[in-house]
């Protein structure tokens, strides 16, 4: 149970960890929803951190505002990872980002970057700020970005960064851009499998429901790979071109057989996609995204 605006009622705040490259998610927590965003953060990353297969190397880690927080921005430090972080925009931020900023333009129109020196007390040394500013008319619909100073000509960005000073603001900031890719994944879970709309009388009960959805999304994204699908597609798609697919499973004679229901049209899809998943020998794109549908 926790709380939200509109009254108390069960809701949830769970934690993810998501692996952008390959779109799997590489740990879930679930809390109450009246955790903030930066509760046990720091177990929950090291918990991650002991069970990541060996042979995974984190490139960087990124993460929203909600985990700007100097205690996890040390952890990451001691274990040598790189990181870029949203910033809080706090008032005193943004007042020295309105007195002490040199604004340089990019070969983005109506884009300008600058960076700061200015460092929080728990941050770690090698921490940088880098602030970004879009021009409104420029960059019509973005939704990234903060407005500040009562200026709705622009909006602004922060990014705390322990990239080398060779990075360049623009490519950190390009960089931080594919953390879309976790926001992609939680819209899929909400919309695809209805995580939202699992909360149980029990936590635990809600816990594991919403553990056996993640698990069934990294499921379906192994399938994917398997057949060597470079698109991704969303479970509904799947469950319309395979799932509901109607099928009989019979023992003649001794031998296993399925038979489907499967119309002429989309019968050598159906076979090259039964040959992919029955060899041993991986084989990029060998069976396209889309059955020839009738």
């Amino acid at each position: 149970m926790g709380y939200t605006r509109l009254g108390t009622k069960p809701c949830l705040h769970p934690l993810l960890a998501v692996l952008s490259e390959v779109r799997l998610v590489a740990s879930f927590w679930l809390r109450p929803g009246n955790s903030s965003c930066a509760n046990n953060i720091e177990n929950f990353f090291l918990d991650l951190w002991e069970n990541l297969p060996r042979h995974i190397q984190l490139r960087v880690v990124r993460a929203d505002s909600g985990f700007c927080v100097g205690a996890l921005l040390m952890l990451w430090e001691r274990l040598k990872l790189r990181f870029v972080v949203a910033a809080r925009l706090s008032r005193p931020l943004q007042g020295f980002i309105k007195q002490e900023t040199a604004w340089q333009a990019t070969e983005i129109p109506g884009t300008e970057v600058a960076e700061l020196d200015y460092r929080e007390k728990d941050w770690p040394a090698t921490a940088r700020l880098i602030i970004i500013r879009h021009r409104v008319k420029d960059t019509p619909g973005r939704s990234g970005g903060k407005m500040l100073f009562d200026c709705p000509a622009y909006l602004y960005q922060g990014l705390v960064t322990n990239l080398p000073r060779t990075e360049k603001p623009l490519a950190v900031w390009r960089e931080y851009n594919g953390r879309a890719a976790c926001e992609n994944i939680i819209k899929e879970l909400d919309a695809g499998y209805g995580l939202p709309e699992l909360a149980c009388k029990s936590f635990w009960a809600t816990e594991a429901a919403l553990s056996l959805g993640v698990l069934a999304h990294n499921l379906v994204v192994l399938f994917e790979r398997k057949l060597g699908w470079l698109e991704a597609v969303t479970i509904g798609t799947l469950r319309y071109w395979l799932f509901v697919t109607a099928g009989v499973i019979s023992n003649a004679q001794g031998r296993t057989t399925i038979k489907l229901a499967v119309p002429h049209k989309e019968r050598d899809w159906w076979r090259r996609l039964w040959d992919k998943l029955l060899s041993p020998f991986p084989n990029c794109n060998a069976v396209e995204n889309r059955p020839p549908l009738t």
